[in-house]
């Protein structure tokens, strides 16, 4: 069923794709601005906001009960929107610290990032923590200053904090008019051109913009447009122009000033993704060659999610498309198993709702629905087998037992547990002394046991009861050492589902005084892959 002129056509449908992230702080406005680039697109006819402001729907990124009611993202959501013949496909990530993991895979699966900061705070830990990551991982970066239509910093000082923390130098696209507080509109640095935006009400609708000469500025905004001039030719006197090639290579990253809450500025960061951000490019595979666009089919899985269509309980597993087409009802195999995937029911998801895929390219994200088999990090795969690197997983420092409240739902319990496993939600470790009816929950962060709670008593009708652990830090292990280990005091062996032997200690000097009483003793650290 495989169509050669869809094949031949790859390269010219990857070009057409931008693969991207927002990366930012909790309450930096992230899902604000997913939504604003959805009403942009023109996706929606009406942008939700996340804190449930009267008059205002709410947002499609944050589809879950949850994180509706708590005003914060706590799942992966994607989105595919259309923009001057550009396909762009914006991966949206957990807001919250506690879900770094979560975040961490999507950033495997985009080639660019917008870094979301706000104007009144600069950059944050958690925002400097996924810029670490992008960085690591070669991922040019856009950067948005928003709120700038609340109370803020000097733009100017904001500009020497990105280059001093990140090493970047910033090459501002657009600067603002009006001080932060004051968001009358932004100078276009490319063409000296005034770009005034206007006030909608609630800022559910596209703000107008218009374009004026740098006279009819003067004429119309008088010294706050003098001011906004004044700032920008310190920025052409220190050669903060952007350049193609510093961007790509991670030197520079372009600067863009916005107000999400008000729609102000989003025409200008499509712009750039569009002209600036990379298409999919060759993917390299754990032997360290690279998968061609145009060859056979590939693709990994990044992302398990289930609970999004509550009439089925389905589960979905969206993969990146890294090479060749995907074309729905292809039989596939899975790398780690062997074994093949019929891929009949596929979709594109677009926040909880669904349409059915036929056809997808490089850098398209596809959810394949009932996909019990696969795990996150998997790849898919036509021809000769193909792997791609593993995604991250990350030490746990936070520990509880889980058991049902009510023993007669043990069945609903185990398959709870099993899902929240397979969806990276928490890590579930075991052992023949705790027995299957009373798992360890493993978590980076606390709030990951509070969506496990919720998800289990909501979705599988199996409340459940917590009892926190007092074990913080945790070390690998071989089956050799599991007796001696589990002998030492305040020391426990548990198996995670992964088959890895993990050995938790209530803190790092109780690791130091049994590698004192066992010298030979192999403990071995977890770090992010």
């Amino acid at each position: 069923m495989h169509d050669d002129a869809a094949t031949a056509d790859v390269p010219t449908q990857a070009r057409r794709r931008r693969a991207f992230a927002v990366i930012s702080h909790p309450d930096a406005g992230k899902s604000t601005l997913t939504e604003a680039l959805a009403l942009h697109t023109h996706a929606i006819g009406e942008a939700g906001h996340i804190n449930g402001k009267a008059g205002r729907r709410r947002t499609v990124s944050d589809w879950m009960d949850m994180e509706q009611t708590r005003g914060i993202s706590v799942t992966s959501a994607s989105l595919q929107l259309t923009y001057r013949d550009t396909v762009l496909n914006l991966l949206d990530t957990p807001g919250h610290a506690d879900f770094s993991e979560d975040t961490y895979r999507v950033l495997a699966a985009v080639d660019a990032a917008v870094m979301l900061i706000d104007a009144a705070k600069g950059l944050e830990p958690q925002t400097m923590k996924l810029f670490a990551v992008c960085k690591h991982r070669g991922i040019p970066i856009i950067t948005v200053v928003n709120k700038w239509d609340r109370p803020g910093r000097d733009p100017l000082e904001l500009m020497d904090e990105i280059a001093e923390r990140t090493g970047l130098t910033p090459t501002p696209l657009t600067w603002p008019v009006g001080i932060a507080g004051d968001f009358r509109g932004v100078v276009d640095r490319a063409t000296g051109e005034y770009v005034r935006y206007t006030h909608t009400a609630g800022g559910a609708r596209i703000a107008p913009e218009e374009r004026f000469t740098p006279e009819q500025a003067a004429a119309r905004e008088g010294a706050a447009w003098e001011s906004a001039l004044e700032e920008a030719s310190l920025l052409d006197a220190t050669g903060a122009d952007h350049d193609q090639e510093s961007f790509r290579a991670g030197r520079t990253t372009p600067v863009l000033f916005a107000s999400a809450v008000r729609n102000f500025g989003v025409h200008a960061l499509l712009d750039a993704l569009v002209e600036l951000a990379p298409p999919p490019g060759p993917r390299e595979t754990v032997v360290g060659a690279t998968r061609a666009l145009d060859g056979p089919f590939s693709a990994f899985v990044f992302k398990m999610q289930a609970g999004m269509n509550t009439a089925h309980h389905d589960r979905l597993a969206f993969i990146r498309v890294v090479s060749g087409v995907f074309e729905r009802g292809m039989v596939v195999s899975c790398a780690r198993t062997g074994k093949p995937f019929a891929t009949k029911y596929a979709q594109q998801a677009f926040g909880r709702d669904r349409t059915v895929v036929d056809v997808a390219y490089p850098g398209d994200v596809v959810g394949l629905v009932n996909a019990a088999d696969l795990h996150v990090g998997d790849t898919l795969h036509l021809g000769p087998v193909v792997q791609y690197p593993p995604l991250p997983t990350f030490a746990p420092e936070h520990f509880a037992v889980v058991r049902a409240k009510d023993a007669g739902r043990y069945k609903q319990f185990r398959r709870g547990i099993a899902q929240l496993t397979a969806e990276g939600v928490v890590q579930v470790l075991r052992s023949d002394l705790r027995g299957e009816q009373a798992p360890v929950l493993a978590a980076v962060g606390p709030m990951q046991f509070e969506v496990a709670e919720h998800r289990m008593a909501s979705e599988f009708n199996a409340p459940v009861r917590l009892e926190h652990l007092s074990y913080t830090t945790a070390r690998a292990t071989t089956q050799v050492w599991r007796d001696k280990l589990n002998g030492q005091p305040g020391v426990e062996v548990l198996e995670r589902h992964d088959g890895e032997l993990l050995a938790l200690f209530p803190d790092k000097w109780r690791v130091n005084s049994v590698v004192r009483a066992l010298p030979d003793v192999e403990l071995i650290p977890l770090v992010a892959t």
